[in-house]
């Protein structure tokens, strides 16, 4: 028997499983990569809502918690995953930038953002009205992590790539049982494909796609990430990564051709130089209407739990709420109402 099943290996699987790592916690991870939020996501650690120059919920906690937690990881793996990048917004106006000056002076916010603007350096870029600074911003390789860290957790024996079967789990009082395999604890990370689960498909998990295009410009040069209506995003070699878009209607996995379009056209207010676009890729990312996350126990059976909803900032949220999650579990110590799943329990 081990101590815990974990289905599904996205961002929420990673910081669970490494929670698990750091506690001599064994589990047995099930991932059939039909997931791929995490995999295609923008990897950017920005704490502030750049469009509203607004601090994103516990933003100061989830810094000083997820970025030990990622190098950690990174030392652990023996892989350079974590890329210190500064991230700069672009002003559309005058006004704009007085904003900016007065969120700089807010509380929380001051740590934050720089005070100092930055004029435009490249010419490949149209920006008029200079650039606000975010501070301790980064990029984190997360389809690296996720493969390195599975080819990890398949060296340890512990790894089973296939679809899990909920209509085979067996819950006992003490563990649960799935195909001989016997665990004190299940815990779901499935992302999106929480909707197929009959035990928490209660929960209101929305659901927004997201697209990114990859594009090479041997003329931008840029060293920074640039936030204006869309993020261009350096991955290194001339090659960007810019997006993303926002659909919550569109549930299917794969790119389309209106998405393309759509960042093309954002893409190209600003940028002045040629480009080719050599790739684009879609998720699903799990996202609640109240913006928290989905944490906690299922209300009738007691070793099975449910980490997902961290939505768009799944970096950030990660390693704090499976942290809390953990200790939840193994220590009883309270969850935070906020993300307690007990706040949809009249749904069931």
């Amino acid at each position: 028997m081990v101590d815990y099943i974990i289905v599904g290996f996205g961002l929420s699987g990673l910081s669970f499983v490494e929670q698990l790592e750091c506690n001599d916690k064994s589990y047995l991870v099930f991932e059939n990569y039909s997931q791929k939020s995490s995999r295609v996501a923008g990897g950017l650690y920005n704490p502030v809502i750049l469009k509203r120059f607004t601090a994103a919920w516990n933003a100061l906690e989830q810094i000083n918690t997820s970025i030990p937690f990622y190098k950690n990881i990174e030392a652990k793996l023996h892989e350079n995953l974590v890329i210190d990048l500064p991230v700069l917004r672009r002003f559309n106006s005058i006004e704009e930038q007085n904003t900016w000056f007065e969120a700089c002076d807010k509380p929380i916010l001051d740590q934050f953002l720089s005070f100092d603007l930055l004029e435009n350096k490249t010419p490949a870029l149209d920006i008029p009205y200079q650039y606000g600074k975010v501070k301790g911003t980064g990029r984190i390789d997360i389809k690296g992590m996720l493969s390195y860290y599975l080819d990890f957790i398949n060296k340890k024996n512990s790894l089973i790539t296939e679809a899990f079967a909920h209509d085979k789990l067996i819950v006992n009082k003490d563990f649960v049982e799935y195909n001989g395999m016997k665990a004190k604890n299940i815990l779901f990370t499935e992302g999106f494909g929480i909707k197929n689960n009959p035990f928490f498909n209660y929960l209101p998990v929305i659901g927004n796609k997201g697209e990114y295009i990859i594009i090479k410009s041997e003329a931008l040069k840029l060293k920074e990430a640039v936030k204006s209506s869309v993020f261009i995003i350096p991955l290194g070699d001339d090659l960007y990564k810019v997006g993303a878009t926002y659909n919550n209607q569109d549930k299917s996995p794969h790119p389309t051709h209106t998405a393309k379009t759509e960042l093309k056209e954002k893409l190209e207010r600003f940028l002045k130089v040629e480009y080719t676009i050599i790739d684009q890729v879609a998720g699903i990312r799990p996202t609640v209407k109240d913006r928290r996350p989905l944490v906690g126990t299922h209300p009738e059976y007691q070793n099975m739990h449910v980490l997902n909803g961290l939505g768009s900032r799944g970096i950030l949220i990660g390693p704090s709420v499976a942290k809390e999650l953990y200790n939840y579990i193994e220590n009883q110590r309270p969850l935070n109402k906020e993300i307690d799943i007990c706040r949809f329990n009249t749904l069931r």
